[in-house]
């Protein structure tokens, strides 16, 4: 998440604002249409197997497209395979690795 937010915060030059989404991103100031694909991959990353085709359907009415809904579930799958994968094999970040 560090990179990540290091990544955010040049785009936006607002470091408050990115620390509330590092926090806790139901706190920051979030259009709606955002804050529903995060609370969408919440859902994916926590209880995938309570998606419906609602919830779907309800992103769809926020304005994301089947595209930004398949992106989405690819990267928050890709992510949690990644960090349970480095968490199990005890890898360290790697801000903390030699060389870097």
């Amino acid at each position: 998440m560090q990179s990540h937010g290091e990544d955010l915060r040049k785009e936006t030059n607002d470091d408050a604002w990115v620390e509330q989404i590092k926090s806790d991103y139901r706190h920051a100031k979030l259009d709606e249409k955002t804050r529903a694909l995060l609370d969408f991959a919440v859902l994916v990353t926590n209880a995938s197997h309570n998606v419906e085709q609602a919830t779907i359907d309800g992103l769809r009415q926020q304005g994301w497209t089947d595209e930004d809904i398949l992106n989405t579930v690819h990267i928050v799958g890709f992510f949690n395979y990644y960090n349970r994968m480095v968490d199990a094999l005890g890898v360290q970040d790697e801000a903390f690795m030699p060389g870097r």
